[in-house]
């Protein structure tokens, strides 16, 4: 891969604004590259959209942030001092999301973006902010209860509007597509999956023979906010929940009520579980940790928010996720706020507590191919990309519904960028924004 930033010719840039991860790339005459940034352990294509607050009467304002694996590297060097989130992204279309309250200071949502596009800036050596033309994946469907897309570009418009170039929106799934093309030389309509940490998204786009006046046509596009965080959050339902009183009772009065299931809602959800940690929250735990028949279990919650344990639970979760997809068996292991859990997983296990997602996001797979007027038959190649993608239940649905032939994979964390910057260079964006 070359180094894009040795060049001073104009260039557009693809960013590909992850729920997980976001990866921006660069595009000059129509060939394109990742661009590396710096990271703790040498340049990363792949930057963790996270950010990490500490208090530092140094910096203005008395805040210090970083984002990215810089962000993980703060945490883990004062993880008790510091404010980590992850997984903002999901809440861009949420409109009762107005502010997150870290050491008392309220950060809007594009407060959070543009933080986190700063940090990012500032390891991309300049060239974040150098860009003729920027194009920005959105995804087909924004993740969320109800969730309000013109919301999210408003949000978008305040974040991105920062870079002070010209931007444009695009559907992530025509990303990956633009990306595809260019690995075929035959005329085929294509179904691409994009799996990521929020939103399964999908587009059905007809690519045309190389030469062709419009290479990719774009047929019908359908999403769900379901993706790799809410399987997630299964695991944490099955595995965390019930030592946090989930399920459990408070006394009230003279009355036995079940605990609000809100609260286990949002610690299973990675985008509220740090949003948790405000004055409010943690004296409305107290106050139920008083009256609980089991206290004790509420406890470990608070515990787990007060301490920031939010990264190290991600992880552990992530970790047997991924060896899920590897092996039929692996090991669950969590420790901390007072909570040890050790347990054996299976395959078969998993895969039954995510069925109902899985039902959702094929119902979504139904929609796309109706919208573009299309069957199962009459898709040549079925592209998935987007890091869920691995997971083997997500897999299977396309094998047994298209056959293992005309599945094809590759590039999970760098294709919308890639194909993202590629259509910044087309003389007609409208053809392709969102």
């Amino acid at each position: 891969m070359s180094d894009p930033r040795s060049s001073p010719a104009p260039f557009t840039l693809g960013l590909d604004f992850g729920t997980t991860n976001s990866v921006a790339a660069i595009a000059r005459g129509g060939m394109s590259d990742l661009l590396p940034l710096e990271a703790p352990d040498g340049p990363d294509a792949a930057f963790r959209s996270a950010l990490c607050f500490w208090e530092d009467d140094t910096v203005k304002g008395g805040i210090a942030a970083e984002a990215g694996p810089w962000a993980i590297a703060e945490y883990l060097e004062y993880p008790q001092g510091s404010r980590f989130l992850q997984s903002f992204k999901s809440v861009a279309a949420n409109p009762t999301f107005e502010h997150a309250t870290i050491f008392d200071r309220r950060y809007r949502f594009e407060d959070l973006g543009q933080t986190f596009l700063d940090k990012m800036a500032a390891r991309s050596n300049g060239m974040l902010e150098r860009a003729s033309r920027i194009v920005v994946g959105r995804p087909v469907e924004y993740a969320g209860h109800r969730p309000d897309a013109a919301l999210a570009r408003q949000r978008y418009d305040l974040m991105f509007g920062k870079l002070g170039a010209e931007v444009h929106y695009v559907y992530e799934p025509l990303g990956a597509a633009f990306s595809y093309a260019s690995r075929i030389s035959d005329p085929a309509t294509i179904l691409v999956a994009d799996f990521g940490g929020g939103t399964s998204d999908f587009s059905v786009v007809r690519i045309e023979a190389p030469g062709a006046a419009r290479r990719c046509v774009p047929l019908g596009h359908a999403g769900v906010g379901i993706a790799g965080d809410r399987f997630d959050a299964r695991i944490v339902e099955q595995l965390v929940m019930p030592l946090l009183g989930e399920g459990g009772s408070y006394r009230s009065f003279d009355k036995i009520l079940e605990i609000p299931r809100g609260y286990f809602a949002d610690f299973a959800d990675w985008s509220r579980l740090a949003l948790m940690r405000n004055r409010r929250t943690i004296a409305e735990l107290e106050k139920l940790r008083k009256s609980a028949l089991d206290p004790d279990a509420i406890g470990r919650m608070i515990a787990v928010i007060e301490e920031e344990l939010g990264f190290p639970l991600h992880e552990a979760v992530g970790r047997v996720k991924r060896d899920l997809s590897r092996n039929e068996h692996a090991h669950f292991h969590f420790q901390g706020g007072g909570l040890s859990i050790e347990a054996d997983v299976t395959r078969a296990q998993f895969e039954t507590w995510i069925a109902p997602d899985i039902a959702r996001i094929e119902t979504a797979v139904d929609h796309v191919l109706e919208m573009s007027a299309t069957t199962a038959a009459t898709i040549d190649r079925v592209f998935l990309t987007g890091g869920s993608s691995l997971t083997p239940r997500v897999r299977r649905m396309f094998t047994e519904r298209f056959g293992d032939d005309r599945i094809a994979s590759g590039g999970e964390l760098t294709s919308i960028a890639h194909g993202l910057a590629q259509i910044g260079e087309q003389d007609d964006l409208a053809a392709w924004a969102a």
